[in-house]
């Protein structure tokens, strides 16, 4: 950061060669490294799909030389790499993605703290570093972060990742085109916190103009005031990242939605409500998930397209179920990748774009495709 002397980074790989040979003899390289053709002998890396991984730093050790420092260019690389060969990888289960790109972000912040690297081309690769991460959270879903993935190391990482991304925003006197996007990520994905809503309410004013943090503080007023039918209506119009960021509350906020519903509607004898009421109420992905919404609180159905509100009957155990969110979520992507939609800028992002950071010589990873 300015006025910080700190090493440039140097290296040109996502991954040092010298790291890349360790993990060779160690037998620590990830399936998701390792370079085809490997079945008859030990793995060996493969130098285009290898990504440095987290080690925290050694107290008393001194700092990584530039040598083992990757560059702000191509740290960027790096993310475009996780987010459109690794988070859309077919050919890996979404708890696997979820450890391995956790793991490297993590790397890819830590690289960025120990160089001095501006604020503007810092933000950038935090910027699509969080991205990703909010996406593939929001893919692994909460019944997925059960598993394999620690769901607290999950959610740790995103706050994280949100720190430091909000730190240098702090840090740099400018206005960031997409500024305005992620502090309304922020919002959404802490949507209900005191804390958080304090926080977005000191920013500049003219941030709070743009229209990404209006929609922000529209929906957390909705959500704060129970106003079901506004909340909802408003996340349908969010778009994909938006869309990722809140997907955690969902399933909460149909819950007390179904509570209020159960509170207004319930009778000693029982009074029924179409299904198809609630789907378009709670932007339900069809009658099937509807059903399973009421029968998992207790109330009961009358055929396949009705629920009974019978006065004792409804109960909350355990999480509400998390639905796919195909209305929500998935279907916003409308055929365009991860990639795609991490880095690249909506057209009601940008509040103030200052001058592209450059990352002097330095070249993109070998192997690698910067292009968009």
């Amino acid at each position: 950061m300015p006025g910080c002397e700190l090493p440039r980074g140097i290296c040109p790989d996502m991954c040092p060669a010298a790291e890349r040979a360790e993990r060779e003899r160690e037998r620590r390289l990830h399936r998701l490294e390792v370079a085809p053709g490997c079945r008859g002998g030990p793995p060996r890396a493969d130098p285009q799909r290898a990504v440095k991984e987290y080690r925290r730093p050694a107290a008393g050790k001194p700092p990584p030389p530039p040598s083992q420092l990757r560059p702000p260019c191509v740290l960027l690389a790096t993310v475009r790499y996780l987010a459109g060969q690794v988070a859309d990888s077919a050919g890996a289960c979404r708890t696997e993605v979820a450890s391995f790109v956790v793991d490297r972000f993590r790397a890819v912040r830590l690289d960025l703290a120990l160089q001095g690297a501006g604020d503007a081309e810092a933000a950038v690769v935090l910027e699509g570093a969080l991205a990703t991460l909010l996406a593939v959270v929001a893919r692994l879903g909460p019944d997925g972060a059960r598993g394999p993935v620690d769901a607290a190391l999950l959610q740790t990482q995103v706050q994280e990742s949100f720190g430091s991304l909000r730190r240098c925003y702090a840090q740099s006197g400018d206005l960031h085109p997409r500024q305005a996007t992620f502090q309304s990520l922020f919002l959404l994905y802490n949507l209900g916190s005191t804390e958080a809503l304090r926080e977005v309410l000191q920013l500049p004013a003219a941030l709070r103009a743009c229209p990404a943090l209006r929609m922000a503080l529209a929906v957390d007023s909705a959500f704060r005031e129970g106003n079901t039918a506004r909340l909802f209506r408003l996340l349908r119009t969010l778009p994909y990242l938006q869309s990722c960021a809140v997907q955690g509350h969902v399933g909460h906020a149909r819950r007390l939605a179904l509570a209020r519903l159960t509170r207004a509607l319930s009778t000693p004898k029982g009074q029924t409500l179409p299904l198809g009421f609630m789907v378009h109420l709670l932007a339900l992905d069809g009658l099937h998930e509807a059903r399973d919404l009421c029968q998992a609180h207790g109330l009961p159905l009358d055929g396949e397209e009705r629920v009974v509100f019978l006065r004792g009957r409804y109960a909350e155990e355990g999480l509400p179920p998390a639905g796919s969110c195909q209305v929500l979520v998935v279907r916003k992507l409308q055929g365009r990748t991860l990639e795609e939609v991490v880095m690249t800028e909506e057209q009601d992002e940008v509040v103030h774009r200052p001058v592209s950071p450059s990352c002097g010589r330095c070249t993109s990873p070998r192997g690698l495709d910067q292009s968009s």
